[in-house]
């Protein structure tokens, strides 16, 4: 007797979605993946999962449509169930997405570790975060530094972020800033990738996250994974790092998958205690305690530092910031509000009046925004957008609070100046310790 394969709709954001389908999906005969639907991207509905990566059981590759559309999809393609596939969302969105699928007929599922993360054959570092713009980025950055100085060679791999051509991105290396111009990277590729080879390490990303951990292997002592939003890591980690925000207190355990990363830590970072309110780093304190009393709390600030401190003061300032952490990070403000207030600014500047394109819509679909820029940048018409914006608004000095120096993507003409932040841990322990006992525990050369 052949037994029906079920049908799946996997609900995603080109990322976490094309892991749970590689990984758990892709040669199952139990299961026919049917569609992908897309959130939080733009303009990536209406593509394709191809062919050529989604294996002998799809041979004309799997639709990618609009999360819109899903009531009609379960009911056009008869769907048995939904995997919920994407991260950094509350819990009440998630079950009211579970509300809708269960509505039209068909499950409700979230995937696991279990089923999910692969195995390294080298020490393996994870590192994320309980949502976007905690300050997941330097502290991996930090972790590489430390790792470096030791000998030991480091290769990171990050979180997905395949905007482009899946089939050329199933696997990218990075290991100079030429490399970041063959791959077309957008803008908030850049902001993850550039740090890294700017210090000398070699950073990964792509589609295939075990064809690219194979890679990754060959040339690593160690290997840390990066993670993006607040995704629970796509490698079975040896040490996991979780990085945390007193300045969103009670999002560590409100938001999917943010406290799955929490609970799964070795390690915790309190970070930017040198900007938070005393209550609020209490309340994440307990919150930690309350859920995972066995790990290891680092506190850890994330000071400012301005190249051109004298162009602020007295200024009115257009603030450019990071995007994600102001969209659907859902912040206010950014290092650069930070530093702009820190420096003097007679004013910081509303780009409202001022936006064009694509940008016009990101303030529309998230009018929370403050008063600042975010950098959107995922695919050449939005970065012209920032461009002709940014050149557009009425202002004395630009402050770019990106990771990356936009003036290399973009063409400012007016006065500008950047923010740099890294993460510096406060007292004991220190990241120091925590790797000291990890090489000598994996006996690392």
């Amino acid at each position: 007797m052949i037994l029906k394969r079920k049908n799946i709709i996997i609900i995603g954001a080109a990322g976490r979605d094309f892991h749970n389908f590689n990984t758990y999906f892709r040669d199952n005969e139990e299961f026919n993946v049917v569609a992908f639907t897309a959130a939080q991207i733009p303009d990536i509905d209406g593509r394709k999962y191809p062919a050529e990566l989604a294996g002998k059981l799809y041979p004309d590759g799997i639709p990618i449509y609009a999360q819109a559309d899903l009531p009609s999809l379960i009911k056009d393609l008869d769907v048995d169930t939904c995997v919920f596939s994407y991260s950094d969302v509350p819990y009440q969105y998630v079950m009211n997405l579970s509300a809708i699928v269960n509505q039209a007929g068909a499950n409700f599922s979230l995937l696991g570790p279990k089923h999910t993360q692969i195995k390294s054959n080298k020490p393996l570092i994870a590192v994320g975060a309980v949502r976007t713009g905690c300050g997941k980025s330097q502290t991996s950055r930090r972790l590489i530094e430390i790792l470096m100085s030791m000998g030991i060679k480091v290769v990171a791999i990050r979180h997905p972020m395949p905007y482009g051509n899946l089939v050329a991105q199933k696997v990218q290396r990075f290991a100079n800033i030429e490399d970041l111009h063959k791959h077309n990277c957008t803008i908030e590729e850049m902001e993850e990738y550039e740090p890294h080879v700017k210090r000398g390490n070699v950073i990964y990303a792509g589609v295939d996250y075990e064809a690219i951990l194979h890679e990754a292997e060959k040339e690593a002592d160690v290997i840390l994974w990066d993670g993006g939003n607040n995704d629970f890591s796509f490698y079975k980690p040896d040490l996991m790092v979780t990085v945390v925000d007193p300045h969103r207190p009670g999002h560590e355990l409100t938001y999917y998958p943010g406290e799955v990363t929490l609970r799964m830590a070795d390690v915790v970072v309190i970070n930017k205690i040198e900007t938070a309110s005393p209550e609020n780093i209490q309340t994440v304190r307990n919150n930690i305690a309350k859920v995972n009393p066995s790990a290891i709390i680092i506190d850890g600030a994330s000071p400012i530092s301005v190249a051109n401190p004298e162009m602020i003061k007295g200024k009115k300032v257009l603030v450019v910031e990071d995007g994600p952490t102001l969209t659907h990070g859902e912040m206010k403000i950014g290092a650069g509000v930070v530093a702009a207030h820190r420096f003097g600014a007679k004013e910081l500047v509303d780009p409202r009046p001022y936006t064009v394109g694509k940008l016009t819509e990101t303030f529309k679909i998230y009018p929370n925004i403050g008063t600042l820029l975010p950098a959107m940048g995922y695919g050449s018409e939005q970065i012209a957008d920032l461009e002709k914006t940014i050149n557009n608004t009425d202002c004395d000095t630009v402050l770019i609070a990106t990771p990356i120096d936009l003036t290399r993507i973009i063409k400012i003409n007016k006065p500008h100046t950047k923010v740099d932040y890294e993460l510096q841990e406060i007292g004991k322990p220190d990241f120091n310790d925590i790797l000291s006992d990890f090489v000598k525990k994996y006996n690392i050369k």
